[in-house]
């Protein structure tokens, strides 16, 4: 029985070391509303658990405002095809995205039109018909 209660110990003592996959709620952003922005890449942050862009977005009246965006993370894009230098800084884009539900300026990318007119999603194959969900379209 000592046995069976030692080995019971030894399971409890190390699972704290197993890594757990824990995930943030997507709930922070409005999936049911799409926000197109145009602007400028001010940083692209190759980064885990999530990568980022910070763009500059200039309203109707010329003011700029700073807006983040989170992508997946660095391996999730790079099986899409996603590289560190995809996004540079001065790159002018238009990005689709889920905007935050508490009106901040930032959301999550749905998809990057690039300045020679291509246009790419997160989700590659396996949502090809998610340009045509949020009106981007291939120039």
């Amino acid at each position: 029985m000592k046995f069976v209660e030692l080995g019971l110990a030894g399971i409890v003592v190390a699972m704290p070391a197993i890594p757990t996959f824990a995930h943030h709620s997507f709930a922070i952003f409005d999936a049911e509303t799409t926000v197109t922005l145009e602007g400028t890449i001010k940083e692209f942050r190759w980064a885990n658990p999530h990568s980022r862009i910070l763009m500059t977005v200039s309203n109707a009246q010329g003011q700029s405002k700073q807006w983040a965006i989170e992508l997946g993370g660095p391996s999730a894009l790079a099986r899409e095809g996603w590289l560190p230098k995809t996004l540079t800084p001065g790159m002018k884009i238009q990005a689709v995205i889920h905007p935050l539900r508490d009106g901040t300026p930032g959301g999550q990318l749905m998809a990057v039109t690039f300045p020679d007119g291509t246009t790419r999603s997160l989700y590659g194959a396996e949502r090809p018909s998610l340009l045509r969900e949020i009106n981007v379209e291939k120039r």
